[in-house]
């Protein structure tokens, strides 16, 4: 790995700001954009820091690539770093959400929009297979990692297992299957972390993350729909384990049934579109938060009262993950370096492996086809695809990314451009 003292601030603004621009896909293709920003084609974080880095992330609550991008801005510059990381992967999603719920909101769906976007999700699958391949090849390099990487990937895709039930046995196994004198020379190189200093970074972030609950609830009064709305998203951001997909069942009931923010056909336009803008997929908290302002009657039903009710969910959706991020980060080489937790971290390694296998098939199967089924036989639990509902443009549209960027070297900026415009063209003639 480079020097990071020689890396100019700029260099690492650029680019994360490309970063968050392209970072479409869910957090399968955020992992396998960042792979190849960050470790291919600029070696500003080594294999091994990445996977450590996705290792500890995945543990955490919260949108993982997000967090995964804020650790490498504090590896590159600190705490500077890590906010203008964090912030740039967030923006550019987090303004074209709040742009297309603002557009929602006055007329309804947006066809050209979900057409544009359409194409672009055929090409991130591209992006997501050649990602999944090349981080196989470089975390998988014992027999047993292989075992625990295909176990993980039919825990979660056959049975349907939790994510942190998954991550943990894999974490045990790992963690019984290395000596306790392994790798035990790199320990002197790990300096320790004060413990003031993560109790002042911990307290730090808490008061940031719920001031504005604090503020609004003091100035106008406790029951008001900010208040509510900051607590309920809040509460998601310390359950969100394994990602957003998680907890969207449970945020879509509570706020449907329970708050009434919005209708259920309108949460599952929020969940599409969310799913194919660029940014976290937890960024659907925006448009839910968005939703309840613009039909609040308190707040005049009107434009003003969603971009109220929009900034306070993403103000307490990400806060947290600045915190997990800022609080733990100083630990992950020290942890790693220790024996058995190293053996722990690398079987979780090749478990998140399987784990990006399952959300690039999980991704694949919804840009490709039409109608999906369940598959529910004993402790089955499994997405199958209607075969005759296959599209064949978002097959044609990944087949011909695949050769753009496998092949022909375009770049990722020029084949999601082309394949934008296409799905545009397509959208149009249907």
């Amino acid at each position: 790995m480079s020097d990071q003292t020689t890396i100019p601030f700029r260099d690492t603004l650029r680019v994360f700001a490309r970063i968050g621009c392209l970072s479409f896909g869910g957090p399968a293709g955020q992992i396998a954009l960042m792979h190849r920003e960050l470790v291919e084609q600029r070696p500003w974080l080594s294999e091994q820091e990445y996977l450590r880095a996705l290792n500890f992330c995945m543990l955490l609550p919260g949108p993982e690539a997000m967090q995964l991008a804020t650790y490498a801005g504090w590896r590159l510059h600190g705490v500077r770093g890590g906010l203008m990381a964090g912030l740039l992967f967030v923006l550019p999603g987090a303004a074209v959400v709040l742009a297309i719920s603002v557009l929602y909101s006055l007329f309804g769906k947006l066809p050209l929009v979900e057409a544009v976007f359409f194409g672009i999700k055929a090409a991130v699958l591209a992006i997501v297979l050649e990602a999944l391949i090349k981080v196989s090849r470089r975390a998988l390099k014992i027999p047993w990692h292989w075992m625990v990487a295909v176990a993980a990937f039919l825990a979660l895709f056959v049975f349907n297992i939790p994510f942190p039930a998954v991550i943990a046995i894999a974490g045990f196994t790992g963690y019984l299957m290395t000596r306790p004198d392994e790798a035990g020379a790199a320990l002197q190189q790990v300096t320790p972390v004060p413990v003031l200093q993560t109790v002042r970074t911990v307290l730090t972030w808490l008061v940031i993350w719920f001031t504005p609950i604090a503020i609004v609830a003091l100035t106008i009064y406790p029951d008001h729909l900010l208040v509510s709305v900051g607590l309920f998203f809040s509460k998601l951001a310390v359950v969100t384990f394994g990602g957003a997909y998680a907890v969207l069942a449970y945020m879509g009931q509570q706020a449907v049934e329970n708050h009434g923010w919005l209708t259920a056909p309108q949460m599952v336009d929020g969940l599409g579109l969310a799913e194919t803008t660029p940014g976290p997929l937890i960024l659907v908290t925006e448009f839910v938060g968005y939703m309840a302002g613009f039909r609040a009657s308190g707040l005049q039903g009107s434009v003003t009262g969603g971009l109220a009710t929009a900034m306070m969910a993403l103000w307490v959706t990400f806060a947290p993950c600045f915190l997990w991020i800022f609080a733990g980060a100083p630990y992950i080489e020290r942890l790693a370096n220790m024996p058995r937790l190293s053996g722990a971290l690398s079987a979780i390694t090749a478990g998140v492996v399987g784990v990006i296998a399952n959300l690039a098939l999980w991704f694949g199967l919804h840009v490709l086809f039409g109608d999906l089924t369940k598959i529910e036989a004993g402790p089955v639990t499994m997405t199958w695809p209607v075969w005759s509902s296959i599209s064949l443009a978002a097959l044609g549209l990944f087949v011909m990314s695949a050769v753009m960027l496998l092949k022909l070297h375009a770049g990722l900026a020029k084949t999601l451009a082309v394949c934008a415009v296409l799905g545009a063209a397509a959208g149009f003639v249907t």
